[in-house]
C-alpha cells in the first residue's frame, strides 16, 4: 500500500477513489474482494454494478484463457467466429424487433453511438433526456447527464433537453403504491385503482406538455433516453407504466425511444431480463455495458435494422468493438446467467433483501427502494432532508471497517447504493443488513 500511495500523484486528482482509509484491493472471488493485507470483504457493489456473475468466475476465465492463446485481436474488417456467435446468443434475449448490434467497449460509448444513430436515422438533432439521470461522460453525452456534480465547465451535449424526473418519493407526483417493488413510499398516499397510477399520469402530463411547447407541431426529439432504473441519481424507479407512455409520446411524434439498460440489465431486475420490460414498453434502440462483461471492457447498442443500416449513409468503424477477447467474455457470462439461474436468484433474494432493510427501525432510513438486486437506500435527517454529507460518509467508512462494500449515490450522495454481484445468498443479505443497520445507529 505505501508504495501504491507514493506512486498516486502519477493518476489526476478527478481519479476518484472511495474512502477516508483508502483499500489496495488484490484478489476477487465471487461475492468477496480481498485487500493488501489479506481482509476478506463481501462484495455489494460490484465494480459499481459491473461484477455480474461473479469475480473471477471459472467459465469465463476458462473461455477467455482459450480464446487468448487463439486469436486476440483483428478489428471488424476481417471475420471471425466469435462476435457472431456472440451476436446471436445476445440478440435472442430481445423482442424480434431488436435484431441488430453494434458492439462498443463502454457504457458511455454505447449512449453516445445511440445518439448518433438516433439523429442520423431521424435527420434531427434535439434530444431529451430526464433529469437526475446518468449516460457517461463523452462530450455527446454529458449534456444528457443531469447530475451537477457531474458537469464539467465546457460547453457539452448541446441540443439536449430535460424532463421532470418521475420521482416517487421526492417528485413533485407520488403515491403509495407507485413502483414496481415490494417495498413503496411510506410519506405518500393515493386512492388509485387497480392497474391505474396517478402520479405517472401527471408525470406523463408534464412530459407531453414539454413535447408541446419546447418542439415545432411538425416535429420533435431525435431521441428520448432514459434509464430504466436511475442508477447513479440514486436508485429512483418510475411510477407503473411511466416507461410505455413517455416511449409511446416521443414515438408518435417520430422521435427514437432509447432504454439506457448499462446497470439495469442481464437480469439483475429479477422478474426481467431487462429493465423496460418490467413496464411493458419496448424502445427503438438498448444500450448495455457493464454487466455484460462482468468486467471486461464490453458495450452494445441493439436495435432494428433498418435504424442500424443508417449508418450505412457513411462508413462506421469501432477498432475494439467486439473483438474475440469480448466477445467470449459476453457470450459466457450469457451462458452463467443461464446456466446458474442468477435472474431467477435476484428476484428471490432480492425481495427478501429489499423486506430486510425495510425492517431496519431507523427514521434516518427515509426509503428503501429498489427492484431485484438492484437497490438504494436513502438516508434523511430529522427534518426529512438528505443527511449530511460528513454523516454519510461515516456510514459508508464503518461499513467498510465491518467488511461490506457498497455504494452511494444521488445529488446530495446520501443514497447507499447496492448492487451486488447476482450470486449473493440470504445468508449474505443478513450479514449485509446487520452492518447497516448497526453503522446507521452508531453515526446518524
Amino acid at each position: 500500500m505505501q508504495r501504491v500511495q507514493a506512486l498516486r500523484p502519477l493518476l489526476p486528482k478527478g481519479h476518484v477513489t472511495y474512502y477516508k482509509d483508502q483499500l489496495l484491493i488484490t484478489k476477487g472471488e465471487k461475492q468477496f474482494l480481498f485487500d493488501s493485507n489479506g481482509k476478506k470483504y463481501l462484495d455489494f457493489f460490484g465494480g459499481i454494478v459491473t461484477v455480474s456473475v461473479g469475480h473471477c468466475h471459472p467459465k469465463i476465465n476458462a473461455a477467455l484463457t482459450e480464446q487468448a492463446q487463439k486469436l486476440w485481436h483483428t478489428t471488424s474488417i476481417y471475420h471471425t467466429e466469435p462476435i457472431y456467435e456472440y451476436a446471436e446468443k445476445l440478440l435472442s434475449k430481445f423482442p424480434s424487433k431488436l435484431n441488430s448490434v453494434f458492439f462498443v467497449n463502454s457504457g458511455s460509448e454505447a449512449n453516445d453511438l445511440a445518439l448518433a444513430l438516433a439523429r442520423n436515422y431521424t435527420g434531427r438533432f434535439d434530444v431529451i433526456s430526464m433529469r437526475n439521470g446518468y449516460h457517461g461522460m463523452t462530450q455527446t453525452v454529458l449534456g444528457a447527464t443531469n447530475l451537477g456534480n457531474w458537469k464539467p465547465v465546457f460547453p457539452h451535449g448541446f441540443n439536449i433537453f430535460k424532463s421532470l424526473n418521475a420521482d416517487p418519493y421526492r417528485g413533485i407526483f407520488g403515491g403509495s403504491n407507485c413502483r414496481d417493488s415490494p417495498i413503496q413510499v411510506k410519506n405518500r398516499k393515493c386512492d388509485c385503482k387497480p392497474g391505474s397510477c396517478q402520479a405517472s399520469d401527471k408525470y406523463i402530463e408534464q412530459f407531453d406538455d414539454m413535447l408541446l411547447h419546447d418542439f415545432s407541431h411538425s416535429s420533435g426529439p431525435a431521441a428520448f433516453l432514459i434509464e430504466s432504473i436511475q442508477g447513479v441519481g440514486g436508485t429512483v424507479q418510475y411510477p407503473h407504466g411511466y416507461l410505455k407512455k413517455s416511449y409511446e409520446s416521443v414515438q408518435k411524434r417520430g422521435g427514437l425511444a432509447i432504454a439506457d439498460e448499462v446497470q439495469t440489465g442481464f437480469g439483475r431486475l429479477g422478474s426481467h431480463f431487462w429493465g423496460f420490460e418490467s413496464q411493458d414498453a419496448l424502445p427503438d434502440m438498448v444500450t448495455m455495458a457493464k454487466g455484460i462483461g462482468n468486467g471486461f471492457p464490453l458495450g452494445a447498442v441493439v436495435t432494428s435494422k433498418e435504424i442500424a443500416d443508417s449508418f450505412n449513409k457513411s462508413l462506421y468503424f469501432n477498432t475494439y468493438g467486439g473483438n474475440p477477447l469480448a466477445s467470449v467474455v459476453g457470450k459466457a457470462v450469457l451462458e452463467v446467467i443461464e446456466e446458474e439461474k442468477l435472474q431467477e436468484n435476484s428476484a428471490v433474494v432480492g425481495d427478501y433483501f429489499l423486506k430486510q432493510l425495510a425492517a431496519i427501525d431507523d427514521a434516518t432510513i427515509g426509503d428503501v427502494r429498489g427492484k431485484g438486486l438492484m437497490i438504494g437506500v436513502e438516508l434523511i435527517d430529522e427534518q426529512g432532508k438528505p443527511l449530511a454529507a460528513a454523516k454519510t460518509a461515516a456510514i459508508f467508512e464503518d461499513t467498510k471497517n465491518q467488511g461490506l462494500l457498497i455504494g452511494k449515490g444521488g445529488i446530495h450522495g446520501n443514497v447507499l447504493r447496492i448492487k451486488p454481484p447476482m450470486c449473493i445468498t440470504k445468508k449474505d443479505v443478513d450479514f449485509a443488513v446487520d452492518i447497516i443497520a448497526k453503522s446507521i445507529k452508531q453515526y446518524k
